[in-house]
C-alpha cells in the first residue's frame, strides 16, 4: 500500500500575499501536500481572536501540484479552524504558522496571531510550529533560516510533539546563524507603549509603539539571549497555562464565604 504523503498546513499573521509566506512554500515544497489558509490582509497582533459577528469566506488563490493557497476574510486562528472544517481531506500531520514578519519570542507569543495559529493547531491535538524572524520589513530575507524550517519541520513529522505542546521558533536578523538553542521564554514586558498625538481638528489619538523591557539580559537560557548572539531559538511552549505551583498556597487562603 503506498503511504500517503505528509499533510502541511499553513497559514500566518501578515495575509496571503506577505514574503514570508510565500518563503515558507518555497521552503517546504517537496515534503508532502501544503494547503494555505491565510487571512485575506494584514492581521499581526491578532492573538487569538476568532470572528463571531459576521460570516466568514474563504476563496482558491491557486493551486498547483501539492499545493492548494486559500485566502480567508477572518483572523488566523479563522483561517485554522475553517480549513480544518472545509478544506483538508484529512487530518493534517502538522500546522505551521509565519514565517512571520517580526520576532515573537519572550511575551510576545501572547500578542502573536502567527502563534495562535500554533496553539489553535495544537488545541486540535495536531503537531504544530511557528517560525518567526526578528525582521518586521515586507522585503525581509529569509533565505538563511529556510534549512532550519526543512530540518525542524521534519524532525517534528519524524517524531510528533507531546499532546499540548507545540514549538515557537524565532530567528535572528542575520545571513549567519550560529546553530539552534533550546531555550525557555525570557522574562520581560512592553513599556511606554503609546505615543500621544494632537488631532488637527482637535483631540488627540495614539499609535501602538513601545520598548521591550528584558527583566534578565544575562540569561543565557533564554530566547532574547539567543537570538541576541546569533542563534535560532526553539522554544517549547504549553497550552497547560495553571500555575500548578500556586495551587497549595491558595488551598491556604481562606477563599470561602
Amino acid at each position: 500500500m503506498k503511504k500517503e504523503k505528509p499533510l502541511i498546513l499553513l497559514s500566518n499573521d501578515d495575509g496571503v500575499e506577505a514574503k514570508g509566506l510565500n518563503e515558507l512554500i518555497r521552503g517546504l515544497r517537496g515534503m508532502g501536500e501544503i494547503i494555505v489558509m491565510a487571512p485575506d490582509g494584514p492581521r499581526s497582533g491578532a492573538s487569538g481572536a476568532i470572528t463571531s459577528e459576521h460570516p466568514v469566506k474563504y476563496y482558491k488563490v491557486r493551486e498547483e501540484e501539492d499545493l492548494t493557497v486559500y485566502k480567508c476574510t477572518g483572523t488566523p486562528v479563522d483561517c485554522v479552524k475553517l480549513a480544518l472544517h472545509t478544506v483538508v481531506p484529512r487530518r493534517p500531520d502538522v500546522v505551521i504558522g509565519g514565517i512571520n514578519h517580526g520576532d515573537n519570542s519572550s511575551v510576545n507569543v501572547h500578542y502573536s496571531g502567527t502563534m495562535r495559529v500554533v496553539i489553535e493547531g495544537c488545541l486540535k491535538g495536531i503537531s504544530s510550529i511557528g517560525y518567526s524572524l526578528c525582521n518586521h520589513f515586507a522585503d525581509a530575507d529569509f533565505s538563511s533560516s529556510l534549512p532550519y524550517i526543512r530540518r525542524i519541520t521534519e524532525q517534528v513529522l519524524e517524531h510528533g510533539l507531546p499532546l499540548g505542546i507545540c514549538l515557537n521558533v524565532n530567528f535572528p536578523d542575520t545571513a549567519s546563524l550560529k546553530g539552534v538553542r533550546i531555550c525557555r521564554q525570557t522574562n520581560g514586558a512592553w513599556i511606554n507603549e503609546w505615543k500621544r498625538s494632537l488631532h488637527p481638528r482637535g483631540g488627540e489619538y495614539f499609535w501602538l509603539t513601545g520598548e521591550f523591557d528584558n527583566y534578565e539580559p544575562e540569561a543565557e537560557d533564554s530566547d532574547h539571549w539567543a537570538l541576541g548572539h546569533g542563534y535560532v531559538a526553539v522554544t517549547p511552549t504549553q497550552i497547560d497555562v495553571t500555575a500548578y505551583g500556586m495551587m497549595n498556597e491558595l488551598k491556604n487562603w481562606n477563599l470561602e464565604v
